[in-house]
């Protein structure tokens, strides 16, 4: 239960590096923040306390427990999303620093153009 509540504490980091930030790099590190916590969640969701690979061999007894892969491969999909989503952000951060000198929103909010 311990691993569930730091999950949501993560996410809660990370909501709160959005809200209250106004640099773009620090918004973006919170959203990364809160994509790590949902990937950490779903990965807790599939694990099994004393579980084994999924490989069923003529070792392995009738009565073992598996960990559930499907987790496992969603994240892999899941974490690729979110490196791709954290690059288009950053080239994002990038091109506005250039065309306006600044990271902080509210500056480039009062600057038309």
């Amino acid at each position: 239960m311990i691993p569930f509540i730091l999950c949501f504490i993560l996410f809660l980091i990370g909501i709160y590096g959005i809200i209250t930030q106004k640099n773009l790099i620090k918004i973006i590190i919170g959203l990364a923040i809160m994509e790590y916590s949902v990937n950490l969640f779903l990965i807790l969701i599939g694990y099994i306390n004393g579980g084994t690979a999924p490989i069923i061999t003529h070792y392995t007894s009738a009565n073992a427990s598996f960990v559930d892969p499907l987790p496992q491969a969603l994240i892999l999909t899941a974490i690729v999303i979110g490196l791709a989503t954290t690059a288009l952000l950053l080239a994002l951060a990038i091109r506005l620093y250039r065309k306006y000198g600044t990271f902080d929103i509210r500056k480039i909010n009062s600057l038309k153009g």
